[in-house]
């Protein structure tokens, strides 16, 4: 009996595994990078008709929809006919639309709502309470009268259970809500997201030929392609003590493009007394980064935050202050100028205001104007945290940041002119929201600028190195993205908050995780065999590389330079 059971499940086993082998393989579905940073007369379609979300355009009123937290609900209609739910007679922040959800374990959610308020503007936060009781912030947005305005972000659901999406704000004026969409998607389906755009944005298929001397192709040359750089900038922070430590000047070498000097060209650091400027430190520095040819961002010119300066300059009058940030700027900027690939002229100018107190409300706007006439080959960076760390950080959410960025890009004299460029720190806790990362950056996109990932570092704890992965993994895949550099300066008394390595310069579980990614994201050096038309096709991550072909009958070799990025060609051709 026993037998005839076993014999019946292997072939049960094997029936479903040829009918398995025979179905067409199911492609997972494209991540919608679209977004909007505009405010809107009428709302966009739902992504992806709405996910799971019933109702989501309200075309069956408020069907599926409660009020939550004893609010009270009403149907909104548009001239054109456009339906939606409103929000009204709200006292409580919480009260609002909601919907009852069932989520998945180990699913991350893509949220995107468009929302609009009855008078002026409110901030307006996407909440998901959980059957545990938890408030899980999916994102916000300042929402206007008279428009609306997409609020995209997302969450990961840690548990599988019923939950419940609702919308809230501190004003107490209507909430109107249209086009909501909640899409789930498999851990399986979001990396092969990652795998779809890095092969978009970070690699290129490129066909070698080879010819002779007369300009005929040559069947069967052997092609031999050696990476010598990674096209993409990665790096880390360094400390002012690499200049005398042998051991992290090779670590840090052998593995990072570019970099960023943690304290060390900050104006605390170069001038801590007034009149008495220093900057043998960072000259140094610059010195050693060039030699192993190294990129450097210039962080930074200013720090909006008043915990940042020096006694002496608090003490200043208006007008001394004046005199002094012209100094200030005209110093470090005129020594560096020509030497460094961007510039953080004022340093979290959303979350602070020091310069804009003193000033007016346009001090950072005339700074960049000044740093872009000084050194106007190199970016000019907003640097902010929470954009991407925080949902619920009202103060720096994407449709903010972008209309920060905005008001510097219409002062006068920047406009085009100024290479403007978003920098979004990355101090992330130990638990980041990873879909709502993609999602902030899907906004900030909309900005057509260069977005680096300037300040990278994960809150200690057990999950530290994965927690790293994912979120590095994540921006590397965006298409937005430029660059990316870690907050792991060395210290030997230990970093800021995360380190790569001990104090004898052995990887952590954090470094291996940034070895293995440098490594996954080059191109392996491989030979080839050109076809009978002399070419040799291979897709190659963006980065420099080294081509030696030799003909097959000739006895001759030829070494040529290659770089492949996003705006070099597909076709090279290479004489032997």
């Amino acid at each position: 009996m026993e037998r005839a059971r076993a014999v019946f499940l292997l072939v049960l086993l094997a029936v479903l595994n040829a009918a398995a082998a025979a179905a067409p393989m199911v492609q997972p579905l494209a991540y919608d990078y679209s977004s909007s940073s505009e405010c809107l007369p009428e709302p966009l379609e739902a992504h992806y008709g709405g996910g799971i979300i019933r109702n989501g355009d309200f075309g069956a009123g408020l069907q599926g929809w409660s009020a939550f937290g004893y609010g009270s609900l009403a149907e909104g209609a548009s001239p054109t006919g456009n339906r939606y739910a409103v929000a009204t007679n709200r006292t409580r922040p919480y009260q609002s639309v909601s919907q009852k959800v069932l989520l998945q374990n180990d699913t991350h959610y893509a949220l995107s709502v468009w929302l609009q308020v009855s008078d002026g503007s409110a901030d307006v936060r996407a909440v998901v309470k959980t059957a545990e009781g938890d408030f899980i912030h999916a994102g916000g947005v300042e929402a206007r009268s008279g428009c609306w305005s997409i609020l995209k972000g997302g969450l990961t659901a840690a548990a599988a259970g019923p939950a419940e999406l609702y919308f809230e704000s501190n004003a107490t004026v209507d909430i109107w809500v249209d086009n909501v969409s909640l899409q789930p998607f498999s851990t399986e389906e979001w990396s092969a997201h990652h795998d779809a755009s890095i092969k978009k944005a970070r690699k290129k298929t490129v066909r070698l030929q080879a010819r002779d001397a007369a300009g005929n192709p040559v069947a069967g040359a052997r092609m031999y392609i050696e990476n010598l750089r990674n096209g993409f900038p990665l790096g880390s922070a360094m400390s002012k003590e690499i200049l005398t430590n042998p051991a992290y000047q090779r670590w840090f070498t052998s593995r990072f493009t570019v970099t960023t000097f943690e304290n060390e060209m900050k104006w605390y650091s170069t001038e801590w007394v007034q009149g008495r400027e220093d900057y043998s430190v960072p000259d140094a520095m610059l010195r050693l980064a060039k030699s192993h040819g190294i990129a450097v961002r210039g962080h930074n010119i200013f720090w909006d935050d008043p915990t940042t300066q020096m006694g002496w300059v608090k003490a200043l009058s208006g007008e001394q202050l004046q005199r002094a940030t012209a100094k200030r700027i005209k110093s470090v900027m005129s020594r560096y100028a020509g030497q460094v690939i961007a510039w953080d002229v004022v340093n979290e100018n959303l979350h602070f205001d020091f310069f804009e107190g003193r000033f007016g409300s346009e001090a950072s706007a005339a700074f960049y104007r000044k740093a872009h006439l000084m050194d106007g080959g190199a970016l000019m960076s907003m640097n902010e945290f929470n954009t991407l760390e925080q949902p619920g950080d009202m103060t720096v959410v994407p449709g903010k940041y972008l209309r920060k960025l905005w008001q510097i890009k219409a002062f006068p004299g920047n406009g085009n002119a100024a290479r403007m460029a978003i920098g979004l720190e990355g101090h992330f806790s130990a638990q980041p929201n990873i879909p709502y990362i993609r999602a902030a950056l899907d906004t900030m996109a909309q900005a057509n600028v260069p977005i680096w990932l300037t300040e990278i570092d994960v809150a200690p704890g057990p999950d530290q190195a994965r927690h790293l992965e994912k979120i590095l993994r994540e921006v590397y895949a965006h298409p937005a993205v430029h660059g990316i550099i870690l907050w792991t300066a060395w210290h030997p008394q230990g970093c800021y908050v995360m380190c790569l390595t001990d104090n004898n310069f052995k990887n952590l579980p954090a470094g291996d995780v940034v070895d293995k990614l440098i490594w996954e994201w080059r191109t392996s050096s491989h030979v080839g065999v050109a076809d009978a038309d002399g070419y040799y096709e291979a897709e190659l991550f963006h980065g420099d590389y080294k081509v030696t072909v030799t003909h097959p009958t000739a006895n001759s070799t030829v070494a040529q330079s290659l770089s492949v990025d996003r705006e070099s060609d597909n076709e090279f051709t290479i004489h032997v």
